[in-house]
């Protein structure tokens, strides 16, 4: 298993199946902070339910060789990012994240998601990376702003938060725009 230590300090690495009793503390943690912000199916209430979070990704990361990533500060899961998407035959794919609230702040996000990116375009020869936010959440949308992405639009009212739907921002980066690409020819 690869582990590598981020710009921020902490340290990044596989989330797994048998991790699911630590995902579950974790999300003890986090739970009612990232709920108004993730997925539902996300957002799991046992080690049950965190064993089959990690499955699926398992799972993807099996035929697509893309899955989701804790990040470890001191020792202590705060939080992670994933492929929300990953689609090799068009070459595009999705990142998202989460993180408990005692970790904010720290660049924790802004630096796993940038070995998220190297590694799709960069090693994976992605074209296309997005990055989808409900629109008042203006920490995620920093986010975004700081690796360099584009706002390309508002999908209105596309994020139901019980029973409320909410406008969702979508954000991109192509890969000619990604800092690690090579200089193109002038030729």
């Amino acid at each position: 298993m690869f582990s590598k230590t981020l710009a921020s300090g902490a340290r990044l690495r596989p989330l797994e199946p048998w991790m699911a009793e630590e995902f579950a503390a974790h999300l003890d943690r986090a739970r009612e902070h990232i709920r108004p912000w993730v997925g539902p199916s996300f957002v799991t209430e046992d080690v049950a339910g965190a064993r089959a979070t990690l499955g699926r990704y398992a799972d993807r990361a099996a035929r697509e060789g893309a899955g989701i990533y804790g990040i470890w500060a001191d020792g202590t899961l705060v939080g992670g990012v994933m492929f929300v998407e990953f689609v090799p035959a068009t070459g595009g794919f999705e990142v998202g994240c989460w993180l408990e609230p005692d970790a904010e702040g720290h660049g924790h996000i802004t630096s796993a998601v940038r070995e998220l990116l190297a590694y799709a375009f960069e090693e994976r020869g992605m074209h296309r990376a997005e990055w989808r936010c409900r629109n008042d959440n203006d920490r995620s949308s920093a986010v975004a702003r700081r690796l360099g992405m584009t706002m390309e639009g508002v999908l209105r009212e596309a994020w139901p938060v019980g029973g409320v739907f909410h406008d969702k921002q979508v954000w991109s980066l192509l890969a000619a725009e990604w800092e690690g690409a090579p200089p193109t020819s002038s030729s």
